[in-house]
This record gives C-alpha cells, sequence and structure tokens, in this order.
C-alpha cells in the first residue's frame, strides 16, 4: 500500500504477522531522534514501543531494517510491522502434566523442564497455565487474574519440580499468604560447575537487572531486591581438593528470578 505524504494519519496494510504502518516523515520534520519523531508520528504507539519494535527489527527504511532510535530521522517513508495482538485470556490446552496430589481447592503438579509457568510475548502458549485449564477447566477461572490463574509462585521455564496451584479463591489467598510469610519451606537441588566455598553458609546480596546485559539478572552494589539464599554442598564429583561440579541444596528466602543461579554463579 502507498500513503498519502499529506495525510494525517500514517498508512495500514492487514499483514499475517500484524499491521505494516506506513509512515511519512516530512522534511520539516527529518534531523530528530527516529524514535521520538516516528512516536509523534503514529500516536497509537509509545516511544518505549517504538523502541521495542525498533530493536525487534520491526521497522524498516527502504527494505532495511532500522535499529537504532537515537539516530537521525530521515526524510522519506518507513515502514513498521507491528505484530498481532495475542489474546490477553490464555486458551486451554491438552498438554501432558505430571500431577502428584488434587483436591477440591488445589493441585500439585511436577513442572517439567523446558516448560513455562504462564504465557509471555516469547511462549504464547504450552505453558503450565494453558495446561491447567484444560486439566481443571472452570474452576481456576478467575484465580490470580486472567493471565495466570491459579498460578501463587512459579519456576523458571527450565527449571523442574513441585508447584502448588490454587483451584479456589480461597485456596489462592491462603497459599499466597503462607509464601508471604515464609511459612512454606521451598529447598532446590542445583548442579555447579565448581563448588562453593564454604561448603556451607547464607549468601545475601541485592539482585536486579545486569546493566551490562539487560535480559540477564545479576549482583548488584546499589538498587534491585534483597535476595536470600541458604546453601550446602551435599555431593561433590572430581577431585576433593578441585571438584569438578558439585549438588548444592539451595533453601530460599526470598524468590527473586534467577536467584540460585546468579548466587550459584
Amino acid at each position: 500500500m502507498v500513503s498519502d505524504p499529506a495525510a494525517d494519519t500514517p498508512a495500514a496494510d492487514e499483514d499475517e504477522d500484524g499491521d505494516l504502518l506506513i509512515v511519512q516523515v516530512a522534511p520539516e520534520a527529518a534531523g530528530g531522534r527516529l524514535d521520538k519523531t516516528l512516536a509523534a508520528l503514529v500516536p497509537d504507539l509509545s516511544r518505549a514501543r517504538i523502541q521495542a519494535l525498533l530493536a525487534e527489527g520491526a521497522v524498516s527504511r527502504e527494505g532495511a531494517p532500522v535499529r537504532d532510535g537515537s539516530a537521525k530521522a530521515l526524510a522519506g517513508a518507513y515502514e513498521i510491522l507491528v505484530p498481532a495482538v495475542i489474546s490477553a485470556e490464555p486458551a486451554a490446552q491438552d498438554l501432558p502434566l505430571t500431577v502428584l496430589f488434587e483436591d477440591s481447592h488445589l493441585i500439585i503438579i511436577d513442572k517439567a523442564a523446558g516448560m513455562a509457568v504462564h504465557p509471555a510475548p516469547g511462549t504464547p502458549d504450552g505453558t503450565v497455565v494453558n495446561a491447567l485449564l484444560h486439566h481443571c477447566g472452570a474452576s481456576l477461572s478467575g484465580i490470580g487474574g486472567v493471565a495466570r490463574p491459579g498460578i501463587v509462585h512459579r519456576l523458571d521455564k527450565d527449571t523442574s519440580g513441585v508447584m502448588v496451584c490454587a483451584k479456589t479463591d480461597a485456596a489462592h489467598q491462603g497459599l499466597s499468604a503462607l509464601f508471604a510469610a515464609h511459612d512454606i519451606d521451598r529447598a532446590y537441588v542445583a548442579l555447579t560447575r565448581g563448588a562453593p566455598k564454604p561448603r556451607k553458609g547464607t549468601i545475601e546480596s541485592r539482585l536486579g537487572r545486569s546493566a551490562h546485559d539487560r535480559k540477564k539478572m545479576a549482583v548488584l552494589r546499589t538498587g534491585g531486591r534483597e535476595a536470600i539464599t541458604h546453601y550446602e554442598v551435599t555431593a561433590l564429583f572430581g577431585p576433593s581438593d578441585r571438584p569438578t561440579a558439585a549438588r548444592v541444596r539451595c533453601r530460599l528466602e526470598t524468590g527473586r528470578t534467577h536467584q540460585i543461579r546468579v548466587h550459584m554463579a
């Protein structure tokens, strides 16, 4: 679709992957930051959303992706592919689910490694939530909000282990209170390269997004959130003086994202 340079709004064309917007930057509007300029021309997209689309390679000019939002906007047409909106309500899916215990109030499952807990932009389906909706049906409706029905706590996608999920509002509130008061003991088994020294102890730090890689969590000097892990080496592998690996039992007082991975590292 060819847009009219004189039009007040960008032209849009439907695409199977989303909406393709063609935005015309007039000569008098050129020269400013690209992300700011595009956000001003497309009122429906915030500047943060434009920056995310730039980073994903969804913005192009003359057929070439443009990723630097701080670059100067050039006069001419920019194409923005806005991904199709995914429904906020997850769908029930018949997925393998290992049930350890279930009654009318809660269900306890053994989550497999590689299975995300709830839908997210990178994993829109195939999650524990999708499986629970199929297994439990309407009994999960309204629990914990639309995006995470029944979910009281979570495990990382690549982590296997036991999860307790609520089937009623009363169970959800009660379990949430127990987790908040640390009345539920959570222990994890981790395999590490090398072995922690000392072999038993407590790690206390503040965790947050790494300043060098925003996709990773890291120990921070300031900011972030408090994280406390009690650990104990239960087995050593390799020479005792220089073990190549160890099995470590970790008990958490807090449940921060990637807490065990960061503290063991």
